[in-house]
This record gives C-alpha cells, sequence and structure tokens, in this order.
C-alpha cells in the first residue's frame, strides 16, 4: 500500500516557505547562552514557548541545519505518509479493518496534515496553534463517531512519531547528529501538543455523543410512560422496544455529599445522577430506560421470557441505592403491553407516594402491600370524617402513642407495655381512656377495624393535625399495617 507522486501546491508552497526561513535562520556567532523563542500568537491563543540551552561547551543546534534536514524529509513527504498508513494497518488491529477508501483518503490526508505541522515545527521552532490543530481536531472527532477506541487513536500517533523519528535519523547526515537531540526535543513537545489535543476532541465529541443518545432515549421513555406513540423515536435512538416493561418509582434520599455544607451540592447531585445512570447501563446495557434525576425519577425494566420481577427489581433498586450513596424508596407496577405503562405508572407513583406518606423503610413496595392505605387515601370525606375519630385523642399525645404501640405489637398486652417504658396496668387504663373518648374499643372487631382505619389516615396525613413521626422501630413496613 506505498503511496508516491508530485508534491501538491500546497507542499510546494511550504517548501518554499522552509526555504525563506532557512535563509533567514538565526547566525552561528551568537553568544551561547540560553535562548527562549518566543511562540507566535494566533487569536487569542499562545503556544508554549520552546526553550533552546547552549551545551557545556558553547554549542548551540544550528537551526539552519536542523532546518535542512527536516526540509529534505519533508521532500519526501507523501512517501513517508504513505507508510505510516501501511504501519497503522500491521500495528494496530481495527484499522485493518477499514475500508481502503477511508484508509487511502482520509486518514492518509491526516497523516500529511501531521507531518506538515511536524517539519513546520523543525523550521520554525515554534508549535501549532489552535488553527493549524483543527482538521486533526475533527478526524479526531469522526473517530470518536465511529466508535474507534481512543486507545487505538492515540497508537496511530504513538506510530506515526517513531516513523518520523526514523526518517529523520536515516537522512540525518555526520555533521547532523548532533542536532538530533533538539529535534527529539521539539518531536517530544510537538507529540503532547497534538495528542492532548487529539484526547480532548475526542472525549468532548464521544461526551456530546453519549448527550444526544442519552436525550434520545429519555425523550423514548416519556413517550413510553404518557402513552404516546413511540416507534418512530426508538428508531431514531436505535432502541428496539420490548412488548412490555416493569415501571419503577424511585426516590432517592440526598446523598452524604449533597449534605456535605463544604461541598457543592448541584455538582454532587449531578454526579449522583451521572452514576445511577451509569448503574443501570452497567447491569442492562442499552435494554433499560429510565426518566431520572438527582431525587429520584422512573425506570422501565424489559419484561423477558422468563421473568422474576421480584429479584430483577431488588437488584436494580439495591444497584441505584449503592450508586446514589443514599437510601432509596422504591414502588413497581407492570404493563404486559405498551398500552398499559401509562396505568402501570400512574399505579408505581401512588404507591410510591403511599410508601412515603408512611414513613416506610428503604426498599420496594407494590400495591399488594398498601392495598388497605390505598383504598382508605382514596375515601375523600369519608376518609376525613374517619381520620378525626382520634381527634379526641390529642389532648393527650400519649394516647396516640399507646394505640400505635398497641397495633404495632399485634394487641400483645406485654409487649405494648414494653415498648412504651409503662407499667401493664397503665397501658389498660390509657386503652380504656381511648374506648371512652372515641367510643371505639381496640379490644373489638369492629373496633380494631376503624381504629386502625384511622391510625392509617392519620399516617397518611388525612387529619386536620400533623401526623407523629414514628422512632425506628415503629417504621411503618406492610408486615405492620393495622388491622
Amino acid at each position: 500500500m506505498t503511496r508516491s507522486g508530485p508534491a501538491t501546491r500546497a507542499e510546494a508552497a511550504l517548501d518554499s516557505e522552509h526555504a525563506e526561513r532557512v535563509r533567514c535562520a538565526t547566525p552561528e556567532d551568537e553568544p551561547p547562552a540560553p535562548v527562549i523563542v518566543m511562540p507566535a500568537r494566533r487569536g487569542n491563543t499562545m503556544t508554549p514557548p520552546i526553550t533552546e540551552e547552549a551545551d557545556e561547551n558553547g554549542h548551540r543546534t544550528d537551526m539552519r541545519r536542523l532546518n535542512a534536514l527536516a526540509m529534505r524529509v519533508a521532500s519526501r513527504l507523501d512517501l513517508l505518509a504513505g507508510r505510516m498508513v501501511d504501519a497503522f494497518v500491521v500495528e494496530i488491529p481495527l484499522y485493518a479493518h477499514l475500508p481502503r477508501e477511508q484508509l487511502e483518503g482520509e486518514i492518509l490526508q491526516i497523516c500529511r496534515h501531521n507531518l506538515r505541522l511536524f517539519f513546520g515545527v523543525l523550521s520554525e521552532n515554534e508549535l501549532p496553534g489552535e488553527q493549524e490543530l483543527l482538521a486533526v481536531r475533527r478526524s479526531a472527532a469522526r473517530r470518536a463517531e465511529e466508535h474507534v477506541p481512543l486507545e487505538m487513536v492515540l497508537a496511530a500517533y504513538r506510530v506515526g512519531s517513531k516513523l518520523g523519528w526514523e526518517a529523520l535519523c536515516a537522512e540525518a547526515r555526520p555533521e547532523e547528529r548532533e542536532d538530533l537531540l533538539e529535534a527529539a526535543q521539539l518531536m517530544i513537545t510537538y507529540t503532547q501538543v497534538v495528542t492532548s489535543a487529539v484526547a480532548a476532541a475526542y472525549l468532548e465529541e464521544r461526551q456530546a455523543i453519549h448527550d444526544e443518545d442519552r436525550e434520545a432515549r429519555r425523550r423514548l421513555a416519556e413517550a413510553l410512560l404518557a402513552g404516546m406513540p413511540a416507534h418512530q423515536l426508538a428508531e431514531r435512538a436505535g432502541h428496539p422496544l420490548a412488548a412490555g416493561y416493569h415501571v419503577l418509582a424511585v426516590r432517592a434520599e440526598s446523598s452524604v455529599d449533597e449534605r456535605d455544607e463544604e461541598v457543592e451540592s448541584a455538582v454532587a447531585a449531578r454526579r449522583k445522577l451521572r452514576r445511577m445512570e451509569q448503574s443501570l447501563f452497567d447491569d442492562a446495557g442499552h435494554e433499560v430506560l429510565s426518566v431520572l434525576a438527582p431525587g429520584g425519577g422512573m425506570v422501565l425494566l424489559p419484561i423477558t421470557g422468563r421473568d422474576d420481577r421480584e429479584s430483577r427489581v431488588e437488584a436494580t433498586v439495591a444497584r441505584l441505592a449503592k450508586a446514589a450513596d443514599a437510601s432509596v424508596l422504591a414502588a413497581v407496577a407492570s404493563g404486559a403491553d405498551l398500552a398499559e405503562l401509562p396505568s402501570a405508572a400512574a399505579e408505581a407513583e401512588h404507591v410510591l407516594q403511599l410508601a412515603g406518606r408512611l414513613n416506610a423503610a428503604p426498599g420496594t413496595y407494590t400495591l399488594d402491600d398498601v392495598l388497605l392505605e390505598y383504598v382508605l387515601a382514596s375515601a375523600g370525606q369519608v376518609g376525613r370524617r374517619l381520620a378525626d375519630v382520634l381527634l379526641p385523642l390529642e389532648s393527650g399525645p400519649e394516647l396516640v402513642q399507646t394505640l400505635a404501640a398497641w397495633f404495632d405489637s399485634d394487641f400483645h398486652r406485654r409487649r405494648t407495655a414494653a415498648a412504651l417504658h409503662i407499667h401493664p396496668n397503665t397501658l389498660d387504663y390509657r386503652l380504656t381512656r381511648i374506648c371512652e373518648l372515641t367510643g371505639f374499643s381496640a379490644g373489638t372487631g369492629r373496633g380494631v377495624l376503624v381504629l386502625g382505619a384511622a391510625l392509617t389516615l392519620r399516617a397518611l396525613g388525612r387529619s386536620h393535625n400533623e401526623s407523629p413521626q414514628l422512632s425506628d422501630e415503629h417504621r411503618w413496613s406492610p408486615e405492620k399495617r393495622p388491622g
């Protein structure tokens, strides 16, 4: 795949410029003091200075000799660029699978451009500015679009630098050998500048692609949850739709960093969100869709043929909690087909709200866990009347706490007294007082139903006053619901 041919007009012009610079080079008889060559200003950018030092014998690199060496190698620029492309194919596995037209077109052109830049550095003793690096950055961005790994892109520059250095060494005459040290220093500095520009452009493009993909998938998830047509969005996002999804409503508490006054909370929140999204991707790749914010959101898990909803959802919530570095409360409902997703999302959100209002422990809840609470929360005016059954007990807050403890201990007299740190006889007195004030006995079936429902509504915030905060031992769980 060796390439040769006449130099282009641009190359000829470059050779002419090089010759002019050789004639204007600094004379040899300058004093042997350190020299700082100031870089050219290009727009608002100044490239780093290159330092030239005289050695202990007062010898300074003869830039005219170095320019002449560079000119001789540059005269074979096309041949050298072709050798670089051939070396890429041999030494970098991915390049062996690129189309020939790309290798002999775009890749060859960027090799020529890099060689011109480098020989310009040897001639001018100045590093390339932003404008000269524009083609390099664009090439790196295209490699990012093609999903070429960054390490392979940088490997091409390593291989190219090696071949360029070998060409200089092979061309150097005996009297030019001592000038190769300066050439090596310039090559190292040039390679650092160029590869930094390449890496920056590559990562910028990958981030832009990631952001576009993330936004497309987010719009797809929003459309599915809203019951809107989603097949065209799925095609544009490159995401095949599942027949149905488990809809997970998630609420994440603030992380340690978000609560730290010395940490910028907005930055901590964004980092938390990225970790949560990455945890979903690491587990299932593009199969999972989500609409997440730092405080939570919605997750769509595709229903598979051999599906175990409980274990999959629990594993997903555990990963989200670990990524968020915070407690996560979640609720799940399933849509067997896409048309059912809006109702599944509404159900999951309602269950999550109920679990939150009940001060539920972190974990995942379903409608079955809150059936009673779900019905009572929808009871309207009747629900408010039922919650008001406990209003007479508010003259002494210990009575409400006693009633809650009575239900939490499954009506066990001694356990209830121990939890309240009171004598069992005191408990008996309080239960009697509750019956007198409300008209319902906590020792009868009907009384248990009414008082339990009133306690539940109170926990849901349906009474006239705020419900008291429960201690950890009295934190709500499905096994502890009244009745």
